[in-house]
C-alpha cells in the first residue's frame, strides 16, 4: 500500500510531494476526509505510538493549554480524531515503512528510500 495523508493548502506537504515519485501512491487530504478510527489505528501499528503522528504545532496545541498537560496516548489519539490540525503531516505510508513529518531526519529517509528503490 501506498499512501499519504495531507494538507492541500499545507507548503510543506506541497513541497515534499513534489519530491518524490507519486506513482501508484492514494491520496487523503485530512481536512476534507477526516483520518478515520481504523485509519488512525493503523498509523498507531506503523509508528509504534500515537504521540509520534501527533503535531505539537498545531495552534490550537497551545491554544487549549496542552502544552502544559501530561497527555496520555489515549488523549493523543482522541485529539487526533477530534480534529485534523493534530495530525503531524505529511504521513507517507510506502508498504510497512512510515514516513511522518517534515523533520531533516524523516525527509533524509524518505529521500534514501527512493533512492534505494
Amino acid at each position: 500500500m501506498k499512501k499519504i495523508y495531507y494538507l492541500k493548502t499545507c507548503d510543506t506537504c506541497k513541497r515534499i510531494m513534489k519530491s518524490i515519485s507519486l506513482d501508484g501512491f492514494e491520496f487523503q487530504e485530512i481536512k476534507t476526509q477526516p483520518i478515520s478510527l481504523t485509519q488512525l489505528e493503523e498509523l498507531f501499528l506503523l509508528s509504534g505510538s500515537y504521540e509520534s503522528i501527533f503535531s505539537r504545532r498545531a495552534k490550537k496545541y497551545s491554544s487549549m493549554g496542552l502544552k502544559d498537560q501530561e497527555l496520555s496516548e489515549t488523549d493523543y489519539k482522541q485529539l487526533i480524531l477530534s480534529d485534523y490540525t493534530f495530525l503531524k503531516r505529511p504521513v507517507i505510508i510506502i508498504d510497512q515503512d512510515i514516513f511522518i513529518g517534515s523533520d531533516k531526519k524523516t525527509l533524509q529517509q524518505l529521500k534514501d528510500y527512493f533512492l534505494v528503490d
